[in-house]
């Protein structure tokens, strides 16, 4: 085996693990939007028109904006349905209807199942048999993690279904992704991503999201810093540093690390006193970490 990380993948793996954590928190900030009783389609369509506009002036600012190829323009149509229009509103509407939180990261802790045979299909990557023990082990601990006691909302059935539908959206995004990863810069990427899911979102935020408009509270601080920092630190910062991961690691290895959402959404919860953790999940934390530092390792044979 070989014992090293070449300084290139440890920045990859340090950057993966960044937006990881910016995605744990994205639960806290949009769980304080719902409870705000901030329309969905506002919030998401607001975020991501955000992060679109400020990745265009950071790609402007340094020169790095490519016009979209015109074999590649189907792809990114379908890049931006998948993610961020089906993905978002699926998963915001899950976590709605589940009512629980833990429950939809443990939905969405089964992206790597899925992503594991999309990129063995599609795009050939390979495995070894301790991998493939490391996406179990982190699993198991991801279950041991989010299972967290409490009632289940009276429409959690259909909550379960949509984050179902996020999961796959998000393979379908990851993909993609790989595809056009060698084109376009990150950056680049993520721009026409968000921009055009903007214009899928449009119509949905003039019809559902201005429901009740009202300017005081729609424009108060408690509203517009969760969706700032869902905007540019969850979505524009967070994808970009995403991409590169799965330019490098490839569709399967870079899913492993988005199992650790859940994980990481329930340390911060902790971190801030919002939720307390029991030794099961502590040994949970423990395993999933475990999983991802398995789910890596690679065989001198293999590279």
């Amino acid at each position: 085996m070989s014992p090293k990380v070449q300084p290139s993948r440890l920045l990859i793996y340090i950057a993966s693990l960044f937006a990881i954590i910016l995605w744990g928190m994205s639960y806290i900030w949009t769980d304080k939007l719902i409870a705000l009783g901030i329309p969905i389609f506002y919030f998401v369509f607001v975020r991501i028109f955000l992060a679109g506009i400020v990745l265009f002036l950071f790609n402007t600012a340094y020169a790095r904006i490519k016009r979209i190829q015109r074999q590649d323009l189907g792809k990114f149509l379908l890049l931006a349905f998948f993610e961020p229009f089906i993905y978002f509103i699926c998963e915001t509407f899950g976590l709605k209807l589940t009512g629980s939180p833990t429950l939809s990261a443990m939905v969405i802790a089964t992206i790597p199942i899925f992503s594991v045979g999309a990129g063995i299909i599609f795009f050939k990557e390979k495995l070894n048999i301790l991998n493939f023990f490391g996406i179990l082990l982190s699993l198991c601990g991801i279950i041991m993690v989010v299972m967290a006691k409490g009632e289940l909302g009276e429409h959690f059935i259909w909550g379960v279904i949509l984050l179902i539908i996020a999961v796959i959206s998000e393979v379908g995004h990851a993909s993609i992704t790989k595809s056009l990863a060698g084109n376009y810069s990150s950056q680049t990427i993520v721009m026409y991503q968000f921009l055009i899911g903007s214009v899928y979102l449009l119509p949905l935020f003039i019809w559902k999201g201005l429901d009740g408009f009202d300017a005081k509270v729609y424009f108060d601080g408690d509203v517009w810093y969760p969706i700032i920092c869902l905007s540019i630190l969850c979505s524009s910062l967070a994808f970009s540093l995403w991409v590169s991961t799965i330019k490098t690691l490839g569709v399967a290895k870079s899913s492993i690390f988005s199992a650790l959402i859940p994980v990481c959404a329930a340390i911060i919860a902790w971190l801030l006193g919002h939720e307390m953790l029991n030794s099961r999940q502590w040994l949970g934390i423990a395993l999933s970490t475990v999983g991802v530092v398995l789910s890596q390792y690679t065989f001198r044979k293999d590279q």
